[in-house]
This record gives C-alpha cells, sequence and structure tokens, in this order.
C-alpha cells in the first residue's frame, strides 16, 4: 500500500459464535493488513462480553491489532481492550478520554455530521467515523456524502473513517478522502466470503 491509501478496519457480527468466529478473524488478520478490530456485539450482558473479548484478544493481540468495543467504555480496562468506538458522536468522548486515559483509543461515530466530528475531535477523539455511505441499516438513514469527507480530508488533521454500506464503488470513490474504510457485515456476509470481500474492496482503494 502506498502511504495515502486507505487502511482496513475490520468490524466484528453484532453476534457470532466464538470458536467459529475466531477462526474467521485469524485467516483474515493473517492474509490481509487490517489497522483496528472493533467489538460490535448487542449483547449486554458483560459475562458474553468478556468471553468475546478474551477470545478475540487471543487472536489480536500477537498480531499487534488493536481492539475496541463499542459504546463499553467502562468496561475497557477491564477487559483488556485498547479502547472504544463511541457510537453517539462527541456526547462521552470527554468522560470516555478521562477515565481511560492519553493512550486508550477513543473514536467516536459522527453519522454524517460535520458538526459532530468536530465536536468530537476537540474534545479528544482520536479519529471520526462517518457513514453509512450507502444504503444500510446503520444510524438514521442519512448518508455521509464523499463531499463530507473530500473536506474532511482538507482541513482536518483528525482521521476520519468510512462505514457503512461500503461496496466496492463506494470505496472507489473514497480513495485518497478516507484515512480507514470500516467493513463489517459487507465482509462477514458477502457470498465468496469475507477474504473475497476484502480482496475487492482493497482493489477498488487502487
Amino acid at each position: 500500500m502506498t502511504d495515502d491509501t486507505a487502511r482496513l478496519y475490520l468490524i466484528t457480527p453484532a453476534s457470532f459464535g466464538i470458536s467459529d468466529f475466531t477462526e474467521r478473524l485469524a485467516a483474515v488478520l493473517d492474509a490481509f493488513e487490517i489497522a483496528c478490530v472493533r467489538m460490535a456485539l448487542t449483547t449486554t450482558s458483560e459475562d458474553d462480553l468478556a468471553r468475546a473479548s478474551d477470545a478475540l484478544r487471543a487472536v489480536c493481540d500477537p498480531r499487534d491489532v488493536p481492539l475496541v468495543v463499542n459504546d463499553h467504555f467502562r468496561l475497557v480496562e477491564r477487559l483488556g481492550l485498547d479502547g472504544v468506538h463511541l457510537t453517539d458522536g462527541a456526547r462521552q468522548v470527554r468522560a470516555a478520554r478521562k477515565l481511560l486515559g492519553p493512550d486508550a483509543i477513543i473514536g467516536a461515530h459522527a453519522r454524517a455530521s460535520r458538526h459532530d466530528g468536530m465536536s468530537a475531535g476537540e474534545i479528544g477523539a482520536d479519529y471520526v467515523s462517518f457513514g453509512p455511505v450507502s444504503a444500510s441499516t446503520l444510524g438514521d438513514g442519512a448518508l455521509a456524502s464523499i463531499d463530507l469527507f473530500q473536506w474532511w480530508s482538507e482541513m482536518i488533521e483528525i482521521p476520519v473513517v468510512a462505514e457503512g454500506g461500503v461496496t466496492p464503488e463506494t470505496a472507489r470513490q473514497l480513495a485518497g478522502v478516507t484515512d480507514f474504510v470500516a467493513i463489517g457485515d459487507e465482509a462477514w456476509s458477502h457470498p465468496q466470503g469475507e477474504a473475497a470481500a476484502l480482496r475487492e474492496i482493497i482493489h477498488a482503494l487502487h
């Protein structure tokens, strides 16, 4: 990859069988350069989150791939994670940074709002994500336009992530204007498997 090529950021399914998924994740991390893995489980059970965290850490840590969790920043230290991805924009960034300290990864999803993204960055987010970038069940249905990423890449130094409904076509449009492309169900539910999905995205980014 060239220095300005967007890197891949991987989002887990909302639920998964631990044994099967860890094998699939390990295969992906061995085959592709992945910048970060986000555990996006919808469960609110601390026991379930702990079991999943233990299993995913065993895959990510030896490969030096950071592992973050959706929203549950108060569990980050107890679960031995690298940080948190906050799905409600800037609302909890300050509290998460105060609790987790300067070294934790804190990301914030700003949907399609330039204002929310700037607010999150100003109060301590390490990266801001926008999305969905095409039709998706993520968020309130508002799409993050290519123009938003273009503006952000020109005006703001904080890294930006594109997520939600990423296709080879949108990846091609995003090449050069986003730092990371986050892939979740687009990969795990691909009819030819996650490796095929990721190869399509990588090809489009080049």
